[in-house]
């Protein structure tokens, strides 16, 4: 893959995250972390929410889809790592006894002339 390409992925990626924490802000979650990293990988976005923490993957994607859609690329394997992730989180900082949600927000961007659609799954794995 080219250098240009994987810039420009960062660039997608980094504006679907943007996008996805104003919608949860503007919703009234709290945002713990973004971007949080370990020795596992890293997860986008960590929210709180009535008294829940909310572990949460972006899926960005441009109009195109010619990689299929954003909820898709979320498989088994990815959902694994993200679960790995939140244990290694929750033990770092002595969360224990707290409820814990996966939620996923899929980001497909506009065209310049339309609004960028986001949908947020909840509890989607």
């Amino acid at each position: 893959m080219g250098e240009q390409r994987k810039d420009d992925r960062k660039i997608v990626g980094k504006r679907g995250e943007d996008l996805a924490e104003s919608y949860l802000i503007d919703h009234h979650y709290r945002i713990v972390a973004r971007n949080w990293r370990c020795r596992s990988g890293e997860v986008d976005i960590i929210a709180e929410m009535d008294h829940k923490l909310i572990f949460v993957e972006v899926r960005t994607r441009r109009p195109s889809c010619r990689f299929g859609t954003a909820i898709e690329s979320v498989d088994y394997r990815k959902q694994m790592k993200v679960r790995e992730i939140a244990q290694v989180y929750m033990h770092r900082y002595q969360k224990y006894g707290i409820s814990v949600q996966f939620d996923v927000i899929t980001v497909e961007l506009g065209d310049g002339q339309q609004e960028p659609k986001i949908v947020h799954i909840q509890g989607a794995f």
